[in-house]
């Protein structure tokens, strides 16, 4: 009887103590050195300085927001895309848009900080554009807060759209957004949409149903199996006096005018959700209902690649030629922007596609070691499918996170055709959790404590090694 108290107390000494060992090479592995910035009129020496990243395959765009240090020559001219601190200013206001800004200035400092001058073009797609438009929708919503309309009149949305530009330029931000993100005061007017104030919508809508699938979008659901996209759709077909349903999506592509309809009935019901929700509630909601569309498309331009077609067609085995042409020409395609992890299989995708369609069928990918990263820019970096913000420091200005750059091999397409690619997998039922007479009767004697422990020391092995 002794024995089996003293077995038994050893085992669990022993879970107790790979318990400890486990926690603390964790802990051990988020301890990082902070590099220090060089005294002002310091100059660092080279081994300070930040090296460009290493790539086997491509050379990186010598640009860098996120790596240059605190720039220590302050008598010179700033580098090429080196990160600026924007002047700020106050800004020329119409004097006829009866908002009062200040009360929405957390969301119109966060649109400033996306779409800065420095930065813009390159985050426009993912950042920056989807940022102005959750600005524009929170706008309306806060404006019928105090008017029984959901829209602007023309003359008015001119006013207060001019306002909203001088307001965010005054602040750094990039002052051709209209252009840039194809956005017009026209979006501020419901445009075509039939049903523009409060009173009629609400009693055509729905409305607790649409507040009850929008007021929470589900950052890990909506873009893959959506609950507030359909309610949005379903709220804007309400009011657009369109005599279909959803289902009759045939009839609805096959007259334009009636797409722009209800794309403006969006526009009001989006305003109404905003008038609804919280200026950073709505603001999320948005800006994750944006995610979900930025990340069904590939953004990037490719031209015609007749050079790469013609070195790496009836190619069976690794071509310097090949791949300096794949190499040359996916480096023209870093230049154009920062695109999302998702948006990389795509464009890879995409490119892997027409390759394919011009009679290069051996996977050149694998052949020339392309990875996903290779198609952002930089070559290093891409941007999180989740929304992201651009992010200001007093010391480096502004930066952003890069979500993978790893050397993720871009997938080769299967298929003959595009049309069939889906990031969302099937529907999985998950296997129960462990329990104790699964585990057996060694080890610790509480559910899955045991293959917990095993879980975390396995995964603390693999970071060490």
């Amino acid at each position: 009887m002794n024995c089996v108290k003293i077995v038994s107390c050893l085992k669990g000494s022993f879970c107790h103590l790979r318990l400890v060992i486990a926690l603390w090479l964790c802990s051990y592995q988020n301890v990082v050195a902070l590099p220090l910035l060089p005294k002002p009129g310091q100059i660092p020496s080279t081994s300070e300085l930040p090296s460009s990243p290493n790539s086997a395959t491509f050379q990186p765009i010598e640009i860098s927001p996120t790596m240059i240090p605190h720039y220590p020559f302050h008598g010179e001219p700033l580098p090429p895309m080196y990160p600026s601190f924007p002047k700020t200013y106050d800004p020329v206001l119409t004097g006829r848009c009866p908002v009062n800004f200040s009360v929405i200035s957390s969301i119109t400092a966060k649109t400033a900080s996306d779409c800065t001058q420095s930065l813009s073009t390159v985050v426009g797609n993912v950042i920056c554009c989807p940022q102005f438009n959750s600005l524009l929708h929170i706008f309306q919503g806060f404006y019928s807060n105090h008017f029984d309309t959901l829209v602007l009149q023309n003359a008015l949305a001119d006013d207060c759209f001019k306002d909203i530009i001088s307001i965010l330029a005054s602040r750094g931000a990039n002052s051709s957004l209209s252009s840039m993100c194809s956005v017009k005061s026209s979006n501020l007017t419901g445009g075509s949409c039939p049903v523009k104030d409060i009173s009629t919508f609400e009693n055509a809508v729905n409305t607790s149903k649409l507040l009850e699938s929008c007021s929470t979008v589900d950052p890990l659901k909506e873009c893959c199996r959506p609950f507030c996209q359909p309610a949005i759709s379903e709220a804007a077909l309400q009011i657009s006096g369109i005599k279909m349903t959803l289902s009759d999506n045939k009839n609805i592509v096959e007259a334009p005018s009636e797409i722009d309809t209800l794309n403006d009935c969006k526009g009001v019901v989006y305003s109404w959700i905003a008038k609804k929700l919280r200026f950073e509630d709505a603001n999320t909601a948005f800006r994750l209902l944006s995610s979900c569309k930025v990340n069904k498309a590939c953004p990037l331009d490719f031209k015609q690649p007749s050079e790469v077609i013609n070195a790496c067609r009836n190619l069976a085995a690794p071509s310097p030629s090949c791949c300096s042409s794949l190499n040359a020409y996916i480096t023209g395609i870093q230049k154009q922007m920062l695109i999302t992890n998702r948006q990389a299989i795509i464009c890879a995708a995409v490119f892997g596609y027409m390759l394919q369609k011009a009679g290069v069928m051996t996977n050149v990918y694998e052949l020339c070691d392309v990875d996903l990263k290779d198609f952002s820019l930089q070559a290093g970096c891409l941007l999180r499918s989740l929304p992201a913000d651009l992010v200001f420091d007093n010391s480096t200005g502004f930066s952003f996170t890069c979500d993978l750059n790893d050397n993720i091999a871009a997938p080769w397409p299967s298929s003959s055709s595009v049309t069939s690619l889906s990031l969302c997998a099937p529907e999985m039922s998950l296997p129960a959790l462990p329990t104790s007479q699964t585990l057996g009767s060694s080890g610790c004697h509480l559910d899955g404590v045991h293959f917990l422990l095993s879980t975390i020391l396995i995964f603390v092995s693999t970071l060490l090694y």
